[in-house]
């Protein structure tokens, strides 16, 4: 094996001596340009090749250098837009706590005999016939059954009808079982109303045992007579549609509610008022 493999080499070496020899003799006959040509020729394309590597690898770092930078300036936009996001919710609820706040001082110099507590809704449960959300005080905050539930804005909520120590659940108006003295502030026509549910007004509110002779108009306000249990002149919501009973003998409106149950956070609890 070592012996066919000196042969070849010699072999190769005897072809390259006579390569070199001939490549010499011609260069002597045509001069030192037809050397430098086959030099040339033989060289260019693998300059050729290696430049083309050569720009292959700038550009290929080129592009793993860009997108490293995309890549970090994409996460660094992405954590900027989730601060931007955190500012803009804070800055919401800043504000809607600031409206509360206004209207609540508000209703407290219109109300001087009001006692109120304030507590956030931390549970929801609204069924069909049902509807009520557990809030954050209890009776350790002074709270008691039968209390009412308004907004800062002098809107009902509802009533306490179940409470512990820490806790209070509050049956919203929306609930079939609730059924308030009201009176339309424009006409001073009474009626009671109650969670539309059962009338097949889910989501709304119904005026009932109002005088067939009652002038019911759209958007007229309706709030609370007053009672041992609602303060007066509480708002109940507005009409938007009316007509007679089953007995054709009385009407009743259809009211949207003052407050939207779904989205409300916080109440306020009056403990103590005047019965007018």
């Amino acid at each position: 094996m070592k012996r066919f493999f000196s042969s070849k080499v010699r072999t190769v070496l005897v072809i390259a001596v006579l390569l070199g020899a001939a490549l010499t003799v011609i260069a002597n006959l045509m001069g030192s340009t037809f050397l430098d040509k086959a030099v040339k020729g033989i060289l260019t394309p693998l300059r050729g090749a290696v430049s083309g590597l050569s720009d292959q690898a700038e550009q290929a770092y080129s592009y793993l250098f860009r997108y490293e930078a995309l890549a970090a300036e994409n996460a660094e936009l992405k954590e900027q837009l989730a601060q931007i996001s955190n500012d803009a919710l804070e800055m919401d609820q800043l504000r809607r706590e600031n409206e509360r706040l206004r209207a609540l001082n508000d209703l407290r110099e219109k109300h001087e005999d009001y006692k109120l507590v304030d507590a956030y809704v931390i549970d929801r449960d609204s069924q069909d016939w049902t509807s009520t959300f557990l809030i954050n005080r209890g009776t350790n905050a002074g709270l008691a059954e039968g209390m009412c539930a308004i907004t800062a804005n002098g809107e009902v909520v509802g009533l306490v009808t179940e409470v512990g120590s820490n806790y209070a659940q509050i049956t919203t108006v929306l609930d079939s079982s609730l059924e308030i003295s009201a009176t339309i502030s424009a006409s001073a026509y009474n009626g009671m109303v109650r969670g539309g549910y059962t009338s097949g007004l889910d989501g709304y509110l119904r005026m009932n045992y109002l005088p067939t002779e009652a002038v019911i108009r759209n958007q007229d306000q309706v709030v609370t007579t007053g009672s041992t249990v609602y303060p007066r002149n509480l708002i109940l919501g507005r009409i938007i549609d009316a007509g007679y009973d089953d007995t054709g003998v009385a009407k009743y409106a259809v009211l949207e509610p003052a407050v939207d149950i779904s989205t409300i956070e916080q109440v306020f609890i009056i403990t103590e008022y005047t019965v007018e």
